[in-house]
């Protein structure tokens, strides 16, 4: 299941430039809300995070362009997950153009603020399953810090 939010960058959100750029703590703090939602239909619990495993900026957004993210889990551990957030900036003709991706990792919480277990991910699919087995090699990597 997919998780979707749009933005209009606003003056607000960019920089002086005389171009006005996305402030990339700004996509961050996006990028934050829309995982989390992700990961609280999923689990149908509060989530907080833990980290933002990777975050890659492939292109700038400007002043008034439409930003569309799209959030979907990757991996489920027993009471951790992983999210992708792809954000991209969304022409007035339809196409987009991918400008961040990021993974990021929330633990769920029961009633007591504890981390509670979660529904475990089964991929569904090749680009899930390829998803998936990043997903634990990135977990790895994170363990083994």
């Amino acid at each position: 299941e997919k998780t979707t939010s749009v933005q209009i960058v606003l003056p607000q959100h960019c920089n002086g430039y005389k171009k006005p750029r996305l402030f990339g703590g700004q996509i961050m703090a996006w990028i934050d809300v829309t995982g989390a939602v992700a990961a609280r239909r999923y689990t149908r619990r509060a989530v907080t995070t833990v980290c933002v495993d990777n975050l890659n900026f492939i292109a700038p957004a400007y002043l008034n362009d439409t930003v569309v993210q799209e959030a979907r889990v990757t991996w489920t551990g027993r009471t951790s997950l992983e999210v992708r957030v792809d954000s991209f900036v969304e022409q007035l003709d339809g196409n987009r153009a991918l400008v961040n991706r990021a993974y990021a990792v929330f633990v769920a919480l029961d009633d007591e603020d504890n981390p509670a277990p979660v529904p475990p991910f089964v991929p569904d699919g090749e680009e899930e399953e390829k998803e998936y087995r990043a997903a634990l090699e990135r977990r790895k990597i994170r363990l083994s810090r």
